[in-house]
């Protein structure tokens, strides 16, 4: 884990102790330490350059040595970063932060301050080249968030039993079903990007909803200058259930390319499943008769189209071979 702290210190020798402790797990132990005086990380160079810059890329994260997956590392990018995005936005508003991560990160100190956000996440040796192709304008990105990027660390459904508790080796699951998106509107916590979230360089229109128990069609209109792909999100939501529920869960999405001023016809399938929870007792899914809201949008709080689905009786779903 890569960690920082602030230690106050006059002009005078000081004595300090670093204690580094480790059992068996995964690679090698290594320890790396420095001191920077606070308010010198970025050179005064770089500061010079980016005023005089019509735009500036800030490529900030982790590398192998500061996030894997045999650890955890720190919500707050690597030391000296963010102070290093706030200097060069202060020198240039068309500052673009590329963010090479496996997740979130807390950008509440400088998201307000910059023109716009990258989520590379590890995008391999090509990685260079298809930003250079979003950022000149030459592909139009249309990737969409697989997760929700929370604001503070604290917001995380799981934040409060992450780690075991009172030193023991038990981590209880206690936010069971109400996990990702479905935990934060469970929670009523607005997150930084929600789950689904993602920009294009063109904007789509939705419309047209026809929904039953078997599927649902809508339209999505290119109503922007240039071809992109738009990738609608469609939520399902109990109006009243027997068991806690999540506010709307995920139940399909797909991937159309739209030409300028094109329409297309999108359909999404359904089926028990879609409306269904996991009935502990029973030991089996079961779908509940009742009403149920249709949300479809590009994220899961862009919704753009809504409507009701009625169930006239409860499903039980066997499970056999596999999940019917």
């Amino acid at each position: 884990m890569l960690a920082q702290a602030s230690v106050p210190l006059d002009a005078k020798p000081h004595k300090m102790v670093f204690e580094h402790h480790t059992g068996e797990g995964f690679g090698p132990p290594f320890i790396r330490m420095g001191i920077v005086p606070e308010g010198s990380w970025v050179d005064p160079a770089a500061e010079e350059l980016a005023a005089k810059a019509d735009a500036v890329l800030v490529a900030v994260g982790f590398n192998p040595q500061s996030e894997t997956e045999g650890w955890d590392r720190t919500f707050q990018l690597p030391p000296g970063q963010d102070e290093l995005i706030q200097e060069i936005a202060a020198k240039n508003k068309n500052i673009i932060v590329v963010v090479t991560s496996g997740g979130g990160v807390d950008m509440t100190s400088w998201i307000d301050k910059v023109a716009g956000v990258v989520e590379a996440w590890y995008p391999g040796q090509e990685g260079g080249t298809a930003l250079a192709e979003i950022l000149l304008g030459d592909v139009n990105p249309s990737g969409h968030l697989p997760v929700t990027f929370e604001r503070r660390w604290e917001d995380n459904p799981t934040h409060d039993n992450y780690y075991p508790a009172d030193s023991s080796n038990r981590v209880v699951y206690k936010e069971g079903i109400f996990v990702g998106y479905r935990g934060y509107e469970h929670n009523k916590t607005k997150p930084l990007f929600p789950f689904g979230y993602g920009l294009s360089y063109t904007t789509f229109k939705y419309s047209n909803l026809v929904a039953d128990e078997h599927g649902l069609s809508f339209d999505i209109t290119n109503t922007g200058a240039r071809a992109g792909d738009a990738v609608p999100e469609v939520y399902i939501a109990a109006e009243q259930s027997s068991v806690p529920r999540p506010p709307k869960e995920l139940k399909g999405f797909s991937r159309v390319t739209l030409q300028p001023g094109e329409t297309q016809t999108v359909k999404i399938p359904l089926n028990n499943r879609s409306f269904a929870y996991y009935d502990v007792n029973g030991k089996n899914w079961r779908a509940e008769k009742g009403v149920y809201d249709v949300l479809v949008g590009s994220s899961s709080e862009q919704i753009a189209l809504t409507g009701k689905i009625t169930l006239a009786r409860d499903r039980a779903i066997i499970q056999m071979q596999g999940i019917s």
